[in-house]
């Protein structure tokens, strides 16, 4: 493909930002605009450089890191984490989490709240007070263009939804599971130091590497006998 760099005229702004981590969306109108206008063109001069530009069908763009592990980062697994408990707070209260986390709102005055009720939880992320929520939280998330806060009420952007696919595709497993009579272990993540915290890696847990059998082997061993149970009875 024959790039014109004359007509990437926002390339310094738009590599910054997603080189830090940053989700370009509607939010950011200009670069959005001219990446959507001219994605091939991106797509090709980032890959040559050794970045993978990712697309989302929402409407949001981001790198995917060099380097992917089981292991989960700091930032992203407190990201996940909050995420998680936020959906659950929601429901709780009789709230849609997808119409909050979907362009939807959150008061400032809501997080001592959900700290206290989820201190245990919060405590595995390093988060005992508000300041640290703020601080190692709701601001990573508005940093890495998650959300975006205005006189102590946060939005939730776009790219939240790659943590809440993270939350869905939890769930589903869980309810699987739950349908199938099964006992199966479900994967959660793991807090490790990490240097990197800029990067946001979110991807499937891997198995336990001494269990004899995977759980992806085990769910489509229990799924097989589900249904010869299934043939049996009728």
């Amino acid at each position: 493909m024959n790039i014109d760099l004359k007509e990437l005229t926002q390339l310094a702004p738009i590599f910054r930002e997603l080189f830090k981590g940053y989700h370009i969306s509607r939010r950011d109108p200009e670069l959005y605009t001219q990446l959507s206008n001219l994605q091939d063109q991106y797509r090709a001069l980032f890959k040559s450089l050794g970045y993978e530009l990712t697309c989302d069908t929402r409407g949001f763009y981001y790198f995917v890191p060099e380097q992917m592990g089981a292991q989960v980062n700091k930032t992203a697994q407190r990201l996940a984490l909050f995420t998680f408990i936020l959906v659950e707070h929601l429901a709780d209260q009789g709230r849609d989490p997808l119409a909050v986390l979907d362009g939807g709102s959150l008061g400032r005055d809501e997080l001592p709240p959900l700290l206290e009720k989820y201190k245990d939880l919060f405590l595995q992320a390093e988060v005992t007070t508000q300041d640290e929520l703020e601080e190692k939280v709701m601001r990573r998330l508005t940093q890495l263009g998650f959300a975006s806060e205005d006189n102590g009420v946060y939005r939730f952007l776009a790219p939240m939804h790659r943590f809440l696919d993270v939350c869905l595709a939890v769930q589903q497993d869980r309810d699987l599971a739950a349908s199938l009579h099964s006992a199966l272990p479900l994967p959660t993540p793991v807090l490790v130091a990490d240097d990197g915290e800029d990067d946001i890696v979110l991807i499937e847990p891997v198995a336990d590497v001494a269990s004899e059998e995977s759980e992806e082997d085990a769910l489509a061993r229990a799924m097989a006998e589900e249904r010869e149970a299934q043939e049996i009875d009728a």
